[in-house]
């Protein structure tokens, strides 16, 4: 189920005050959380040293300088919907000196703008749920992997089936952007029926409720300054109502974090 609750477009979802924000709670170049120790434990088991990398939803494309600079990736192609922070990553890799190896680039959504087989990992950090039509997604990325290529993923993941609570409902109403929300098993089923094998699943709930909880005391205290004098006292208490919702619903285990991990088979 799909929840939009204003009329912005997708690619105008992340204004310059939340990422502002994001950027104080989650790290410089960050736009989900966990920072680099969240990425090291996502890739756990994983070697990706000498790939070709393409991350969907790449941000502002911190996690990108990650994947070269600590795993040893040879290349990422990082795509978003939003081109002004794929504009904003590009710039942050060639002030890296990275450019060579990593590069940003805007697509309009549907089919992959890839060849098949053009890619050793796809990898994505907390931003399917913003796809609404998994199935499709998923064959698109295993159409352009390599024979056992392999597919690394976290997302923010749903609970349960049913209808939404109010709860949840008044947490996309904070939030503002779109949640195409899936279960962990709804994404194993979709990830097989696309053809994917070795299929992995980790759920992350009790990790983040515990985390988002710290970030909620942070922003309450030593960071509130922080914040105010960022973003204004009006937009800070905006993002504050939306933390205490989002510790909320994490509570009642209505939105659960979670890893997906998955391998094209051999030809």
């Amino acid at each position: 189920m799909a929840v939009k609750v204003d009329q912005l477009s997708e690619p105008g979802e992340y204004d310059d005050a939340m990422l502002a924000l994001l950027q104080i709670i989650w790290g410089d170049g960050f736009l989900s959380p966990g920072g680099a120790e969240e990425i090291e434990r996502l890739l756990e088991g994983s070697e990706i040293s000498g790939c070709q990398v393409l991350d969907i939803g790449c941000g502002l494309g911190a996690i990108d300088e990650l994947l070269v600079r600590r795993f040893g990736a040879a290349s990422v192609i990082g795509i978003d919907i939003d081109p002004r922070l794929v504009e904003r990553m590009n710039q942050r890799v060639a002030a890296a000196g990275l450019a060579d190896r990593i590069k940003g680039q805007a697509v309009d959504g549907g089919p992959l703008p890839f060849a098949a087989d053009s890619f050793d990992l796809v990898f994505s950090k907390d931003s399917l749920v913003q796809i609404p039509d998994k199935s499709a997604l998923f064959g698109e990325v295993i159409r352009v992997l390599r024979a056992r290529g392999r597919f690394i993923a976290s997302d923010w993941l749903r609970g349960g089936t049913g209808p939404y609570s109010a709860e949840m409902v008044e947490f996309f109403r904070l939030e503002g952007i779109t949640y195409n929300m899936a279960t962990l098993g709804q994404s194993a089923d979709a990830l097989r029926a696309a053809g994917f094998a070795d299929i992995l699943l980790r759920d992350r709930h009790d990790w983040y409720l515990g985390l988002a909880g710290r970030e909620l005391a942070a922003m309450e205290a030593n960071l509130k300054p922080v914040i105010i004098a960022r973003i204004g006292a009006e937009r800070a208490k905006y993002f504050l109502d939306d933390w205490r919702q989002l510790v909320l619903v994490l509570q009642r285990g209505e939105l659960r974090p979670g890893h997906l991990k998955a391998t094209k088979p051999a030809a």
